[in-house]
């Protein structure tokens, strides 16, 4: 009796042991040569701005090219032929955050990145990849931003699309899914920020500038207010601002957030944004201002040409003021290891669940069903009581913001 617990357990151990988990990591990418430029707008907002404004889809294509004319000069006349690092440092922070996993997990976990909008890395590609490897379980690990359902929804949205079209047959290949949807309350990545703050204050201000005449930005990605009923990032990355605040406000009082908005035509964005935020610190006597990023994981040309502008710009007005830029905290070792250990539980879920069975198939025959053996009466009868109504009512005020 007492070896048979042992032999069950052995076997179970067995089973899981060939089990595999595709860690994918997810963020927007940056197109590197102004060629692919306006391609890379049209998808952006195709997927983003879709959400929010009022435009008609049909206007996409020639705005994205309006847009890159904007571009083309910002980064050839302003940058000197500006190239991105952000694809280079999302690539460190997938080799990293692999490195730390497979410490534990060995080689049944890959950390696969996939871009929003950049070819060869869309998630239809790299999910064809992983389907090709024999993987059948997967996390979705948005990593750029540090908001919500709404930038990491998108994620979301590319993934569930590429799984539609790589189903094949009555049995889903997928046997396992996992999400993590933010990391806006993580206590060991709110400490590094206000550490990193203090930090940066202690070696390049202190010694020039009283605490309560330092000013401090931390800046979140922009957000509008209204979003046809999706939730659009606001409360976690407000919820974020406050606890990195609660930190570094006994010390340095002149703290603010600043949003770094895409400032859209007709949209309500979240204010003050980053260069306003920094005027007001300055009229209430900051002689330094730091610029820290904290809801990007990752720098792009909103952390760097967005932030640089703001700093040329407010240079001019006041040229008295120091002003700091620092970096996102891209790869640095501390911040791969704590995004392993979030990943750490639900990969250990993923191994331990039961394997689903999904039947693509089955979801049309079971509309199908439902819709004939519905009585008449009652189906028009709900409709009748305006339920849908309602609902759509509630979207289209985005009271869900």
């Amino acid at each position: 009796m007492v070896a048979t617990p042992e032999k069950l357990q052995l076997s179970s151990e067995a089973s899981v042991s060939h089990e595999r988990v595709a860690v994918l990591l997810m963020g927007y990418g940056e197109v590197e040569s102004y060629e692919d430029f306006a391609n890379y707008n049209e998808q952006a907002l195709n997927l983003l701005t879709a959400k929010f404004a009022p435009v008609p889809t049909w206007v996409y294509p020639p705005l994205a090219k309006l847009l890159a004319v904007f571009d083309l000069h910002e980064w050839s006349h302003q940058h000197d032929h500006f190239i991105s690092p952000h694809n280079a440092i999302f690539e460190r922070q997938r080799a990293g955050i692999e490195q730390h996993l497979r410490e534990r997990w060995g080689d049944r976990v890959t950390v696969f990145k996939a871009f929003n909008f950049c070819a060869p890395f869309l998630p239809e590609q790299v999910l064809t990849d992983i389907k090709a490897q024999g993987f059948d379980k997967l996390l979705i690990y948005p990593l750029l931003v540090v908001d919500s359902i709404f930038t990491s929804g998108i994620a979301v949205e590319q993934v569930n699309k590429a799984l539609t079209k790589l189903a094949a047959g009555t049995e889903h290949w997928v046997k396992g899914t996992r999400y993590i949807p933010s990391f806006y309350n993580e206590p060991a990545y709110i400490d590094l920020m206000a550490t990193l703050v203090e930090d940066k204050i202690k070696s390049d201000l202190a010694v020039a500038h009283l605490p309560s005449q330092t000013g401090i930005v931390l800046m979140n990605h922009g957000c509008p207010h209204k979003a046809k009923g999706f939730t659009s990032g606001i409360d976690e990355s407000q919820a974020l601002y406050d606890r990195v605040r609660e930190r570094l406000i006994h010390r340095y009082p002149l703290t603010s957030v600043g949003w770094l908005n895409h400032q859209t035509p007709l949209i309500e964005w979240t204010q003050p944004n980053a260069d306003l935020a920094a005027r007001n610190l300055i009229d209430l006597g900051a002689t330094a201002i730091v610029f820290m990023p904290i809801g990007f994981a990752t720098e792009n040309h909103e952390t760097l040409l967005d932030v640089d502008h703001i700093i040329h710009a407010l240079r001019r007005r006041h040229p008295h003021v120091t002003y700091v830029q620092m970096e996102c905290v891209n790869d640095r070792p501390d911040f791969l290891q704590m995004a392993a250990e979030w990943a750490n539980p639900q990969i250990e879920a993923l191994l331990s669940e039961q394997a689903l069975a999904v039947n693509p198939s089955l979801a049309r025959s079971h509309t199908h069903d439902h819709h004939s053996n519905a009585h008449h009466h009652d189906h028009g009868h709900s409709h009748g009581n305006g339920h849908h109504h309602d609902h759509g009512h509630s979207h289209g005020n985005g009271h869900h913001h």
